[in-house]
């Protein structure tokens, strides 16, 4: 104990003195003094945060009134401060509401909805309200027009950082040359060294949301990117927690404030995907959980000398005769025609024994003469002993118990034959005297007769013959087999139907909500729905990348919805690859959350670790070392949509490791990439196709001339027999006079081992005339484009014929086949 500590004691109201200093503070008084912690952490980061708030809102608001978003964004120089203004043209914000959309932290209506948007917290923009007054002093500037207004409302405000409150000094109407909308003018402290980081946010954006029209100003540069398509992205639903993932604590608050009262009714109502009989298999596995089940003992085979008709008799008094004869004996009939019974099987069976004679005798078997029966039965089953060795009881070996036997077989083909069958044997009576063990308690009264265990109870009792049996017996009993025994026994076992608790008293009992949640876990579910996420779409990814991204090759992929936490999530990926991307250095790996760009805390991030756990050298890409970013002209984007993505801090930078999403982001991004390696394959191949075509286009035209000298004949054509040398597709256009006109002749000699359809454009500049039935003419400025996409089979022919006027010139345009692959002759 310290000098100060061992003095505390003796100064009386020092515990009265820190209560005194002890206050709470408003959540933007926190971030005041945190505000690195929103990504206001320096002046060039604190402007592209600002933008990427005031963006990702114009977005969202945008897109949930069904609005093309069309976003306009300046940012210029005020003295020794920047003014950043961003325009949307989405509703507005209601009079009302506006002061504490922007003047009030954790004010929003995302926070609390299960469906995917891109802020949630209501954060964002009010804390770049925050930082733009605490570096320049000056109020931000909010004009909103609603739909359908008249007017406009302008205020001027801050966030009071003690109460978490706007604080307005100026509110009025004005006019606004856009018909519905919102603009936002911030002043702060800030500079452009982050330019690089701007300009990748917005393009990026562009990327992603390739139905926006976003525009950006800045003191140096004007960009602009149109808008690639005008589908909006998916209309979102609010959808309840699915089962598989969510916490303890969670549970408990909503069994608190559910208006359920039966635990079937609480799974049905408060999560997806439960119906009655997925909330019966959960309620089955938390019945395992909670209760335990009751082990089901084998009944007796022919050869043992059990006789429960004789034992029911005996515990059934003054029924008569005729009836107690007939009770016994549809007992002792009900028993052997199971496989195995427990003791709530064994209570229906009595039960319904004890109603088919009552109807059929008119002798009532009442609760008491059940109970009897069940017990002598029950008593019959677990406390007889039968001869060991083999079904016929062939062998003079001294008698063992039923539960031994049984224990034996569970034991004998769950374990390997290694064991010795002495040791097997010795294991089975450890474990059925465990079983012996639960009928009587420390005060000798019946316990546990129904031999109702849970697994972890069950495993206890395997462990504690085990290790008896590796003491006395000198042998190893490895955790396999501990655990296959355990398996073995516990599939025999039979779940109990008890009513489970009320939901109240659920809600009171920690360790039974845990079963419940347990149970949930281990129930198949369906996937959850994905109404609540608004995925880009492989059209729209391969769209956004070819509209900001010259390249040769694009290739996307969305996975199917997986959970993580109770929260449903779909990742997707695309690449970029060649054209004229920078092809020095690492790959450009673009990061997504919920459509927005993460442009900062690359190496933190859970897309990053996966980009550089994958073998690239595998997919066409070069990766020096093994590991890390490929190298490379290529563009790797990810996408991770969610209704609650996982960051690694507030500034939601970066998403954070989490096992589920790391593992559809890998796969992902490789059913993007294997894609990517077709290509490239298919690239090479027709290099080196190129390069052999191009030396026979060298060598055969010398061999041509040769063989003319030698043989006196004219020069053969090599075309023909490069086309056919090569596999190639040869087109070839004859022209022969007829009459006043030309027929012309379009031949397609397909030498290659595939089918080949191929879209070939004769244009021509005189109108054609006797076209077949497969071709089309279109006139165009003076031109005739005739139009035909055969099918040719490997080692066949196809040939279009067609006239035309004498003296008219005509242009093959042939399409549908790679170049390296074709001869055209014309």
């Amino acid at each position: 104990m310290t000098s100060f500590q061992s003095t505390l004691g003796d100064e009386a109201g020092i515990a009265e003195e820190l209560a005194e200093n002890q206050q709470a503070i408003s959540i933007a008084e926190f971030f005041e003094k945190n505000k690195h912690m929103l990504g206001f952490d320096s002046g060039a980061r604190g402007l592209v945060t600002a933008v990427k708030e005031a963006v990702d809102n114009a977005l969202d608001a945008a897109e949930e009134s069904g609005i093309l978003p069309d976003i306009y964004v300046e940012i210029e120089e005020a003295g020794d401060y920047y003014r950043l203004i961003v325009e949307d043209n989405g509703p507005g914000i209601t009079k009302e509401s506006l002061p504490k959309v922007f003047g009030k932290l954790l004010y929003g209506s995302r926070f609390h909805a299960r469906e995917q948007s891109r802020g949630q917290q209501g954060i964002g923009i009010s804390a770049a309200v925050l930082y733009s007054q605490l570096t320049s002093g000056k109020p931000a500037k909010i004009t909103s027009r609603t739909q359908g207004s008249s007017e406009a409302e302008y205020f001027e405000l801050i966030v009071d950082t003690d109460s978490n409150e706007p604080e307005i000094s100026v509110a009025e109407t004005t006019s606004w040359d856009r018909p519905h909308g919102t603009r936002i003018e911030l002043e702060m402290e800030a500079n452009m060294r982050a330019r690089q980081q701007l300009h990748d946010y917005i393009k990026h954006t562009a990327v992603v949301n390739p139905h926006a029209r976003l525009e950006l100003r800045e003191p140096q540069e004007h960009f602009k990117f149109e808008r690639a398509t005008d589908q909006l992205p998916e209309e979102t639903e609010e959808i309840r927690p699915h089962p598989h993932g969510v916490e303890l604590g969670t549970v408990m608050k909503m069994l608190t404030s559910t208006d359920s009262q039966t635990v079937s009714g609480f799974l049905q109502e408060e999560f997806t995907r439960v119906g009655k009989k997925t909330a019966d298999s959960i309620i089955d596995e938390f019945r395992d959980r909670h209760y335990g089940r009751e082990m089901r003992w084998r009944p007796p085979a022919e050869h043992e000398d059990v006789d429960l008709e004789a034992a029911v008799s005996e515990a059934t008094a003054n029924k008569g005769a005729d009836a107690t004869a007939a009770f016994a004996d549809a007992i002792a009939a009900g028993v052997d025609e199971t496989d195995r019974i427990a003791h709530h099987e064994l209570l229906e069976l009595v039960d319904s024994a004890a109603d088919e004679v009552e109807a059929e005798h008119g002798t009532t078997f009442g609760d008491t003469v059940r109970e009897n029966a069940v017990a002598a039965v029950w008593l019959a089953l677990i406390d007889a002993r039968e001869e060991s060795g083999d079904a016929a009881g062939e062998t003079d070996d001294p008698v063992e118990s039923r539960l031994v036997a049984d224990c034996y077989d569970l034991a004998d083909e769950a374990t390997s034959t290694r064991k010795d069958d002495e040791v097997i044997r010795a294991f089975a009576d450890r474990l059925a005297a465990k079983f012996d063990d639960e009928l009587e308690d420390s005060e000798g009264e019946d316990g546990n007769v129904r031999h109702r265990l849970t697994r972890k109870r069950l495993r206890a009792h395997v462990d504690r013959a085990a290790d008896l049996t590796e003491e006395y017996d000198d042998v190893s009993f490895g955790d396999t087999a501990r655990e296959n025994i355990t398996e073995a026994v516990w599939d025999v076992m039979a779940t109990v139907p008890d009513d489970p608790p009320l939901v109240r008293e659920l809600a009171g009992d920690r360790d039974a909500a845990s079963d419940l949640v347990d149970g949930m876990r281990a129930t198949d579910i369906m996937a959850p729905p994905t109404r609540c996420l608004s995925p880009i779409s492989e059209e729209l990814i391969s769209a956004g990348l070819e509209k900001e991204f010259d390249a040769d090759f694009y290739a996307s992929a969305t996975r199917d919805a997986e959970v993580h936490g109770g929260d449903p999530f779909i990742v997707e990926a695309g690449i970029a690859y060649g054209g004229e991307i920078e092809a020095d250095g690492s790959a450009n790996v673009m990061r997504f959350a919920n459509r927005v760009p993460l442009v900062y805390q690359r190496g933190a991030c859970a897309t990053t670790d996966v980009v550089k756990s994958i073998g690239w050298r595998n997919y066409g890409l070069d990766q020096p070392g093994g590991s890390g970013l490929p190298k490379g002209p290529a563009v790797i984007m990810i996408h991770v949509a969610s209704t609650n993505v996982p960051f690694t801090s507030e500034s939601k930078d970066a998403v954070a490791n989490v096992p589920e999403i790391e593992d559809e982001i890998e796969l992902a991004i490789r059913e993007a990439a294997r894609e990517l390696k077709s290509y490239l394959n298919k690239r090479r191949s027709m290099q080196q196709r190129r390069k052999k075509q191009n030396v026979l286009g060298t060598i055969l035209p010398e061999m041509a001339e040769k063989v003319a000298e030698v043989t006196g004949r004219d020069e053969p054509d090599i075309d023909d027999a490069i086309a056919r040398i090569m596999n190639n597709v040869l087109v070839e256009r004859s022209v022969k006079e007829n009459g006043d006109g030309q027929a012309v002749s379009v031949t397609v000699e397909n030498n290659s081992n595939t089918n080949e359809s191929l879209e070939i454009t004769d244009i021509v500049s005189d109108e054609p005339t006797s076209l077949p039935d497969d071709a089309t003419v279109v006139e165009m400025d003076g031109e005739w484009f005739v139009k035909w996409e055969p099918e040719v089979s490997s080692d066949d022919a196809a040939t279009l014929e067609y006239e035309v006027a004498d003296g008219a010139e005509c242009s093959l345009d042939v399409k549908g086949v790679e170049t390296e692959k074709l001869t055209v002759k014309q």
